[in-house]
């Protein structure tokens, strides 16, 4: 048999080995959990706390920002049955599709033609960079007075001396959501730009010498080495412009205010007037989780293609 003072000793001395081997881990750890436990703190306070504290509200009605008695799912009931929430919500998808048809393959091609450049090269790439460093705000400013349908607006005035008809631009409520969009990649292209490039820029250079040898052109290198080698990067830039693209704000705020008659208004704008237009907190927060939710939904459906992606590599 086994001896009873044996077995409690050797218990006693593996605890002692864990705990010893858990300090160690812990003390080996300090100094990265020194590191990331204030941003941390800051991460959970700043973001999870009112993201949390936002869906809560949704289900309350609200007294200015205060909630005041729950109601369960009344202010989803009410958002979804307004007819501005059913434009906004079509609107927002259709800032997508027109993202995509107009600004997802441009900073791609710029990119592929960037690389190609052995002269000047640096220069053009401050030069498709710069309106990325134009604030929001100002860049939707900018364009609006361009796109102003008065006499003072300035496609207006060229198109005048040129004796061609002038437009309403975005007073068209058929135009509006396609030249918000277009304000909106040319302020961010850039940057996508240079995020291509760099991709590009890592291929090796001798699968190209290679088929150069076997006499492939410019398109048969391009959809046989370069889209292939830079494709997850490439999804990923599709999934991050189509998410970004849904949360859309400054720039109908700015330049149309939702107008004309609800054509450029966004889920976002739309909780926006909400909060600070109509006061209604509650509400604006049910706006918010719906888009919160959309948008969980598009990063699952990534992440699920992109491990599928990668699998299949």
């Amino acid at each position: 048999m086994a001896n009873p003072e044996l077995a409690v000793a050797g218990g006693a001395r593996i605890k002692r080995n864990r705990r010893t081997r858990a300090l160690a881990v812990f003390r080996r750890n300090l100094g990265a959990w020194a590191l990331m436990i204030p941003s941390l703190f800051c991460f959970i306070l700043l973001v999870w706390k009112p993201l949390i504290e936002g869906v809560v509200l949704s289900f309350f009605k609200t007294q200015g920002y205060d909630a005041v008695q729950f109601i369960g799912l009344d202010n989803y009931r009410a958002v979804i049955s307004n007819s501005e929430f059913k434009a906004a919500f079509f609107n927002t998808f259709s800032y997508t599709f027109w993202s995509l048809i107009i600004g997802f393959l441009l900073p791609l091609v710029v990119a592929v033609f960037l690389n190609e450049i052995v002269h000047w090269n640096s220069f053009f790439k401050v030069s498709f960079y710069f309106p990325t460093m134009v604030p929001g705000v100002a860049a939707a400013l900018l364009w609006y007075f361009m796109f102003n349908p008065g006499q003072g607006g300035i496609l207006n005035n060229i198109l005048t001396h040129m004796h061609l008809p002038t437009s309403q631009w975005l007073q068209n409520p058929n135009l509006t959501i396609i030249l918000i969009v277009f304000t909106m990649t040319w302020r961010g292209f850039g940057g996508t730009v240079l995020i291509y490039l760099a991709s590009l820029q890592s291929v090796n250079r001798e699968l190209y010498e290679a088929a150069s040898l076997d006499g492939a052109g410019f398109w048969k290198k391009l959809t046989r080495i370069t889209l292939p080698a830079i494709s997850n990067i490439v999804f990923l830039m599709l999934i991050m412009q189509i998410i970004g693209v849904f949360q859309v704000m400054n720039e109908p705020l700015t330049m149309t205010e939702g107008g004309p008659n609800n054509a450029s208004l966004t889920l976002m704008l739309q909780s926006y007037y909400y909060a600070f237009r109509y006061f209604q907190a509650g509400r604006s927060m049910a706006v918010g989780t719906i888009t919160f939710l959309i948008l969980a939904v598009l990063t699952v459906v990534y992440q699920i293609v992109s491990k599928r992606t990668e699998t299949d590599e």
